[in-house]
């Protein structure tokens, strides 16, 4: 009896835990091999875009630089930005070398493309591609192709207004 209460109770005790729990909770390495949980740059308290890209993507290459310029307007306001590359890190000379080549200035983590899924419970197409998570952690939306700053101030302005429309 005393074993079933205590089981009981140990369950009690861990809903509130999962419920306060935001955003996607997993480790990945960055590119000098030291592992960070994703839930350190998302869920807090700011937009978080998450450019997942490659080094081999040439539209990546093309256009990932809006990014740093996104993450210099709004990281001390509202909104920061987490590069996920995917190249595996096995090869994270080669990201490493892309962080370079595009001065990117944002926190950037080496994955692969189960990671980019299991980041946003959503099927994975290919890079570049753009997860949009709410202050609270929450996954919004997800953009397939180049995204601007201007395009990415825009689809938070639009999923800010979706998440203060009241529930009917």
């Amino acid at each position: 009896m005393f074993l079933r209460f205590s089981r009981w109770l140990a369950v009690l005790f861990m809903i509130p835990a999962l419920v306060m729990a935001a955003g996607p909770d997993f480790r990945l390495k960055d590119v000098d091999g030291k592992e960070h949980n994703v839930n350190e740059y998302i869920g807090q308290g700011k937009w978080t875009v998450v450019a997942v890209w490659s080094a081999d993507c040439p539209i990546c290459r093309r256009d990932i630089y809006h990014m740093t310029f996104f993450y210099d307007e709004h990281r001390k306001k509202n909104a920061t930005v987490l590069g996920l590359s995917i190249d595996g890190f096995d090869n994270r000379a080669k990201a490493k070398g892309f962080i370079e080549d595009q001065s990117l200035n944002f926190p950037n983590l080496i994955g692969d493309p189960e990671d980019a899924s299991r980041l946003s419970n959503a099927i994975f197409i290919g890079t570049p591609t753009y997860f949009f998570f709410s202050p609270e952690g929450k996954f919004m939306a997800q953009r397939i192709g180049p995204v601007t700053q201007q395009l990415a101030e825009q689809a938070i302005r639009d999923l800010e207004k979706q998440r203060n429309v009241p529930k009917k």
